[in-house]
């Protein structure tokens, strides 16, 4: 089995319960990865260029970044066009976890440079095995670390 690797999850997402839903499900599927919640795209913003209350803190690395589409302040579409167009941040993948299915979103996401788009199900049952599956993937991928 390959051995796991130290990456961080930035997990932004402004719902409490699906943030609560993701991480138990993380958890139940074997990762026990550093997690960082975020409530919003700005502290997305301000944690990934250390701006704000994230100044003086490194980056961890290396990152992937779980994100919600529809949040206050700064969306998620926001937030990977930023990252995208940032020499050290581009790398960083990010998977796109959100409640839209408009083939529209998706499409712009990809476009926008995000590596996986995922649909959170509706039923609470379905949402946790499409988390538990999505965490035996994390354990099981390789990450670059930004220059």
């Amino acid at each position: 089995m390959k051995e796991m690797q130290p990456v961080t999850i930035l997990l932004v997402e402004d719902d409490d319960a699906h943030a609560t839903l993701i991480e138990r499900n993380l958890r139940r599927a074997g990762v026990v990865n550093p997690l960082v919640r975020l409530l919003n795209g700005r502290e997305a913003l301000d944690f990934l260029f250390n701006k704000g209350r994230f100044a003086n803190h490194p980056r961890p690395q290396p990152l992937l970044v779980l994100l919600d589409l529809n949040m206050p302040e700064v969306d998620g579409f926001q937030v990977i066009k930023e990252m995208k167009k940032d020499e050290e941040c581009k790398i960083i993948p990010i998977v796109v976890l959100t409640t839209t299915n408009d083939p529209h979103e998706v499409q712009r996401c990809y476009e926008l440079g995000c590596n996986n788009f995922v649909t959170k199900p509706v039923d609470p049952l379905a949402f946790s095995k499409t988390i538990q599956t999505m965490g035996i993937l994390i354990n099981i991928m390789s990450y670059p670390h930004c220059p």
